[in-house]
């Protein structure tokens, strides 16, 4: 995930006494360089701010008077996001002598004067909350913090907070930890703030944050995160325990047999980043992802056999918390290919300028992905991609080694348990007992941990299974189905489920004969598609041929194979 903000709260962070420290300035303006936007978060008020720092545009924007305040030094343009200060409230504070500053939302006063401030405010019955930071206590309107401020400042810029470091030293500066993808406490600050924060910056003042703030800004993506505040819940193990997976930053790649539940697993995932405000880019071959649309954020493009423009999704993807659906289930398969292999550079590039969208995730992946130039496709260095597949032996071994934790549904095929052992050392996991709702969490080479087998948790929006899903996704050539006569000649291939009902239809029995007598149809169902269901419908149908109780077989089979994947006339 790309770094693209660095929030700053001020005093005891990056200044001492009031005074900001030269080398932060400097390092501030090398990040600016850089095209990193950095944003000042403060309990000050604004006036203070300014005589104490001159020039407010050192940086692109000041969140004031603990978020109440925002101000863009570059255009002038400030704005109050809360009521201002209450009038009576300060009356009364003056009549009972207390030493305080009142600034356009926020009076601050030290913080010896709370019980007097609570008893005004008790009196009074005003909406107002006092909110500690070292010695000093700022009144405030209630639900104004510097996380809401912060969250205005970055949704008026269009940037995220899932692309933004926080770094902090006081009990004002929970929430805006919290809200920030990464969250950082300094050592010399609150241990009670540092014990909460995602990391602790050690030194002994301000001086060592320029250092910090110049380290982190030298890589292009945000640090990965295994487990914690940022994961997903992926449901339950045999004790009862949550199970979750961090994914910031990380590729993830689910793999199982078609009708497992990958794409179950997949949308769960993706919902739950939707829900927390990750934009999100769905590719979807099939319309297997269309119920996403019930969330909040969600639009869905394509739909058509031509599918949106790059432009058409640059303009989707214009606000962070937007997330795409690419419907590309009427597009033609063979058109899939090359309209995604477009597509991926450009998502790629956008990621690098704006951090947008988080993830990727490639449904299909084993025949989307099948290029020699997958580098060119694929950032793989900035990561956050979502691979689904059921053949992990036709994707490229850079992306099975990239990949960074895998999740297994159900998988029967030994050639793709051969892949996925050799991928990530998981050979003797019986991925074959898994049922439907089931899966397991495995880390990769190189990963710590154990496989966890996992009761998945249940969605919110539903799971939507295209009528024709299947039927046009080609296998490889040498698991095609040949269609040979007694003699060994060909006299046909079949890469397809669409292509083998076509063949099977055109040919008269005789030629399906030696096939059905062997049992070929139904084995091949099953070694290649792993649709054990449908291979053991096949198989009843040859059973009953070889009794000479069918008398037409082969629109037997082509019933059968449409009847499972709901094909329909129009």
């Amino acid at each position: 995930m790309k770094l693209s903000v660095i929030a700053l709260d001020y005093d005891g962070t990056i200044a001492r006494d009031g005074a900001l420290d030269p080398g932060v300035r400097r390092a501030i303006a090398d990040v600016r360089a850089a095209g990193i936007v950095v944003i000042i978060v403060t309990g000050r008020i604004l006036d203070e701010l300014r005589d104490l720092v001159g020039d407010l545009r050192f940086v692109d924007a000041i969140v004031a008077e603990n978020g109440a305040v925002l101000t863009f030094p570059e255009s002038g343009r400030s704005m109050l996001h809360a009521p201002p200060v209450r009038s009576e409230m300060v009356e009364a504070l003056r009549a009972r002598g207390v030493p305080m500053t009142a600034g356009e939302s926020v009076i601050e006063a030290d913080a010896r004067t709370a019980p007097v401030l609570i008893d005004v405010i008790r009196t009074l019955e005003l909406p107002l909350v006092l909110v500690f930071n070292r010695g000093r206590v700022m009144v405030l309107p209630s639900g104004v913090n510097k996380a809401a401020g912060l969250r205005e400042a970055l949704r008026t810029l269009r940037l995220s907070p899932h692309n933004t470091i926080a770094i902090g030293d006081a009990e004002n500066d929970h929430d805006l930890l919290e809200l920030c993808e990464l969250g950082v406490a300094v050592s010399w600050g609150s241990a009670p703030l540092a014990a909460r924060a995602d990391d602790v910056l050690v030194g002994k003042g301000p001086e060592d944050v320029a250092g910090y703030i110049r380290q982190i800004a030298t890589t292009p993506r945000l640090p990965p995160e295994r487990v914690g505040r940022r994961s997903v819940a992926l449901g339950q193990d045999a004790a009862g325990r949550p199970v979750s997976l961090g994914v910031r930053g990380r590729n993830l790649l689910i793999v199982g047999d078609p009708k497992s539940g990958k794409s179950w697993v997949a949308g769960l995932i993706c919902e739950q980043l939707i829900l927390r405000r990750y934009s999100t880019c769905v590719i979807d071959p099939e319309g297997d992802y269309s119920g996403l649309e019930a969330l909040p954020g969600v639009v869905v493009l394509g739909g058509s056999a031509d599918g949106p423009s790059p432009r058409e999704l640059r303009v989707a993807l214009r606000y962070p918390d937007v997330n795409v659906v690419l419907d590309l289930s009427r597009m033609r398969h063979a058109k899939k290919w090359s309209y995604i292999h477009a597509l991926l550079p450009g998502l790629a590039d956008l990621r690098r300028r704006t951090g947008i969208p988080h993830r990727i995730l490639i449904d299909e992946a084993h025949y989307l992905l099948q290029d020699p130039g997958l580098p060119r496709l694929l950032d793989l260095d900035l990561s956050g991609y979502t691979l689904v597949t059921y053949q992990p032996s036709r994707l490229p071994l850079e992306v099975l080694a990239a990949s960074e934790a895998i999740v297994a549904t159900r998988l029967t095929d030994t050639r793709e348990l051969a892949a996925l052992a050799a991928s990530c050392g998981c050979a003797g996991e019986t991925f074959d007992t898994l049922e439907l709702g089931q899966a397991i969490l495995m880390p990769t080479n190189g990963g710590s941990g154990e496989s966890v087998r996992i009761r998945l948790a249940p969605r919110l929006t539903s799971h939507v299974r295209h009528r024709e899903k299947y039927l046009d996704v080609p296998v490889a050539r040498d698991r095609a189905f040949v269609f040979t006569t007694d003699g060994g000649a060909t006299y046909g291939r079949a890469s397809s489920l669409r292509e083998f009902t076509a063949a099977v239809a055109s040919r008269p029995a005789a030629q399906l004969d030696g096939f059905l007598r062997r049992g070929d149809f139904s084995r091949w169902i099953a070694d290649v598609f792993s649709d054990n269901a449908l291979a053991a419908e096949l198989r009843a149908i040859e059973d009953q041929y070889r009794l000479g109780r069918v008398s037409d077989v082969a629109d037997s089979i082509v019933h059968t194979i449409e009847a499972r994947y709901e094909v329909t006339e129009g």
